[in-house]
């Protein structure tokens, strides 16, 4: 069984040095090999120019196709899987043409297993292991009112005026500056048309208390049925968003109004250039640690009454092992290649998973990845 990696940006690197170090098959694909090279050349020289025609003549059953490429290809890359008998991976989202190979991959019994890097990922871990244990615990009862929230962001260690540094191209930051999104308020459905029109505080139970703003992300509904929560439940708040420093909004608040304004290919071409001025102000020096914060709740009340309260949380930084971004990406890709690999992982489409040895397995080594990873108990 060869696994085939895909891609070596910054996000991928520890995940696959761990594969190559624990000694697995790992062919390393990469369209500038150079840089893989760079990369992971000391450990390996199975390295290969990225090809779909030269993948699909090297691809075995029982492989296992590993994308950390951007995201237009992981379909394609699914299909030759599927068509060869291999399972695959990526970090991404589940997109709709993805789930649509479901049927396909159960019959030529492979997994095709996305969601597993930090966000999603951990994050989708962490609500697995809260929501089972709140539905097992004397607590629960199907008339109380649910309260889940996920917040995850990185951030810089060392706060920076702009309240935000860049490992990469600031332009995805910019574009999903634009996207709208959907979650759950108070019993009703809150659908937002830009991230600055829902901006909250969220005061994270860390090991030092801290406050950050947060604000929805994306469509938060879906992942209801995801984590298992019963049809019957009555949700007060359910929402999945991203975390930032406190201030981020002031320090932003001429960005906002630009974006607002931005239409067409002059507003691309515009967005090009603050990208562009953004890197140039806000990235990340060379060894600058950046840091990473995770936080999922899970609430249960009653006649006003706290009845069950638990919040996993994750504070992580850069340290002589790199990025924590790196490490919180990559790291569980790789321990979901070795679960498709190991027969751990059903066919068909998945998400991280949540089976309950998968889920401690895999959460008891995340520990070891972050600086603190803690689930505190809101009630004695």
């Amino acid at each position: 069984m060869t696994i085939h990696w895909c891609g070596t940006g910054l996000s991928a690197i520890p995940g696959l040095r761990r594969l190559l170090e624990a000694g697995h098959d790992v062919a390393v694909w990469n369209r500038t090999p150079e840089k893989a090279a760079e990369a992971v050349g000391d450990l390996t020289t199975n390295i290969h120019k990225f090809s779909i025609a030269r993948l699909s003549e090297l691809l075995s059953p029982a492989d296992v196709v590993v994308s950390m490429l951007p995201g237009d290809w992981h379909v394609e890359l699914a299909e030759l899987a599927i068509n060869n008998g291999a399972h695959f991976v990526s970090s991404s989202y589940i997109s709709p043409e993805m789930r649509a190979l479901d049927r396909k991959a159960k019959d030529a019994g492979v997994a095709l297993v996305n969601e597993v890097g930090l966000d999603p990922g951990i994050d989708h871990l962490m609500a697995h292991a809260l929501v089972a244990e709140y539905a097992e615990s004397p607590a629960f009862d199907p008339d109380n009112e649910v309260s889940f929230l996920s917040y995850c962001g990185g951030i810089p260690k060392t706060p920076n005026p702009f309240r935000y540094k860049f490992s990469w191209s600031p332009l995805g930051v910019l574009k999903a500056l634009r996207s709208p999104s959907r979650s759950i308020r108070d019993f009703e459905v809150l659908d937002v048309a830009r991230p600055w029109d829902a901006i909250s505080t969220y005061d994270a139970p860390l090991a030092t208390p801290e406050s950050f703003e947060v604000y929805p992300n994306r469509d938060s509904l879906p992942f209801m049925a995801q984590y298992h929560f019963d049809k019957d439940w009555k949700v007060k708040t359910f929402v999945r968003g991203t975390l930032r420093l406190d201030g981020w909004t002031e320090a932003w608040a001429d960005v906002f109004k630009e974006v607002e304004t931005l239409e067409g290919p002059e507003g691309d071409a515009r967005l090009k250039e603050m990208s562009d001025q953004f890197w140039d102000e806000n990235a990340y020096d060379e060894g600058e640690p950046d840091r990473v914060v995770l936080c999922v709740d899970l609430k249960a009340e009653k006649d006003g009454q706290t009845k069950w309260h638990k919040t996993y949380v994750m504070d992580a930084w850069g340290d002589e092992r790199g990025s924590a971004m790196a490490r919180l990406v990559s790291y569980p890709v790789s321990y979901a290649i070795e679960a498709a690999m190991n027969g751990k992982i059903t066919p068909g489409v998945s998400a991280a998973p949540s089976d309950p040895a998968l889920v401690d397995s895999w959460m008891g080594r995340i520990g070891a990845l972050a600086q603190h990873l803690q689930v505190v108990s809101h009630r004695s």
